[in-house]
């Protein structure tokens, strides 16, 4: 019968991690491509059997501990969303639990699969700003797992210790490209959202100049999961939240979660 869809799966990523020619960004990612086209595949034969065992990316199960803390039929913003699915955590709520939402991310070809793969989702390609950056082309660097607003970490030589967290052994392949930057309260106002009830930001350490771009007195979400690498990283975020939102948990060992203060806690 040849391979099956669990086999072929199995069988690329050896490759993936593997080959050395491979080892090339533009390659890896078109391979990584096919691989998750397949993986949808069969993922979509387990979710059209209720079966959600391969509809849960997050790390560290946040997806479904969100799930259980915020129930069904709400709308969230995920920021950094990668490819609709490698890690989201919003995958799981949208395809089980009601939600819908908007999907941002400046990467063009993530962009495009996040379309494809989040049929409820509304997806935006930028790079999220503070307001003094609204309007410009903004230079990111590219590293497969991640993409990195250049200058994020104050300079190219500590862009580039950032961006090779993501990197193969021994690769140090890394691309460059531009996106249109605009303030995540300018991209929300463009789609229209309704009251948000999740956001869920992975910027990369860009997280407090984004959050800059979000006028909390008209779209303060109800619940906010930020990645936060250190304390230097989640105090320049709460200055940015100010006394509007609670500091509920660490959430993962790089997220930490927030309520609104007005929101009383489940």
């Amino acid at each position: 019968m040849g391979f099956e869809i669990p086999d072929r799966l199995q069988w690329l990523s050896k490759l993936l991690l593997t080959a050395t020619p491979l080892r090339s960004l533009r390659v890896r990612r078109e391979l990584l491509l096919v691989l998750h086209r397949l993986q949808r595949i069969q993922r979509r034969r387990l979710e059209a059997r209720g079966d959600d065992s391969r509809s849960r990316p997050a790390l560290f199960e946040m997806d479904v501990r969100l799930a259980a803390l915020l129930g069904t039929d709400g709308y969230f913003v995920e920021a950094g969303a990668n490819d609709g699915f490698t890690q989201s955590n919003t995958y799981l709520l949208e395809r089980f639990h009601g939600w819908r939402g908007l999907l941002v991310e400046p990467t063009p070809a993530l962009a495009a699969e996040a379309t494809r793969e989040r049929p409820r989702s509304q997806v935006v390609r930028c790079a999220l700003v503070p307001p003094e950056q609204a309007g410009t082309t903004v230079t990111l660097h590219d590293a497969g797992l991640m993409s990195l607003v250049a200058g994020a970490h104050g300079s190219d030589e500590a862009d580039r210790e950032w961006v090779a967290q993501a990197f193969l052994r021994g690769e140090r392949d890394h691309q460059t490209f531009t996106a249109p930057g605009r303030t995540l309260s300018d991209v929300v106002e463009s789609v229209r959202a309704p009251q948000i009830d999740l956001l869920s930001l992975d910027l990369e350490g860009y997280e407090p100049q984004a959050l800059r771009g979000l006028d909390l007195g008209r779209h303060a979400p109800r619940w906010l999961l930020v990645e936060a690498h250190d304390d230097a990283a989640r105090d320049l975020i709460e200055a940015e939240l100010g006394d509007r939102y609670v500091r509920v948990e660490r959430f993962s060992p790089t997220d930490m979660l927030y309520r609104r203060a007005d929101v009383v806690a489940p």
